[in-house]
């Protein structure tokens, strides 16, 4: 065959096709939770344990930091310096070092929260 007789050849340009999404529409999760059934609540209560555990594990830690303050103050006195209002040794392990350990805890709880929820989100949507 010669160039001739071969077909043309056509390129077409364009937008490429969207990625195929499921159709809108009937969302299980959501019409369970929507719908006081056994399995919604069952989905909430698994978001509340959760958020929950959260806390109470951010709550353990602060408990932890508190709690160990007061030997932290006697520290000084035990090994024979100043009781605790003098020694700035405490005052600075108070100020420099509690409150960054307080934030971190708090920034924590936050993101834990948020990815909880989040998380939840995604398996209501079904995305």
């Amino acid at each position: 065959m010669s160039a001739e007789q071969q077909p043309r050849r056509e390129v077409v340009t364009g937008v490429p096709r969207a990625v195929r999404r499921p159709a809108p529409g009937y969302a299980p999760a959501r019409s369970e939770i929507s719908e006081h059934t056994t399995v919604g609540a069952t989905y909430v209560r698994s978001l509340m344990r959760s958020q929950l555990r959260a806390a109470l594990y951010a709550l353990g830690a602060l408990a932890l930091l508190v709690g160990s303050l007061p030997l932290l103050l006697a520290l000084p006195a035990a090994f024979g310096g100043r009781p605790f209002p003098a020694e700035p040794a405490v005052w600075a392990a108070l100020g420099a070092g509690v409150y960054p350990v307080i934030w971190l805890i708090a920034r924590w709880y936050v993101r834990r929260a948020e990815r909880n929820e989040r998380d939840f989100t995604t398996l209501v949507e079904g995305r």
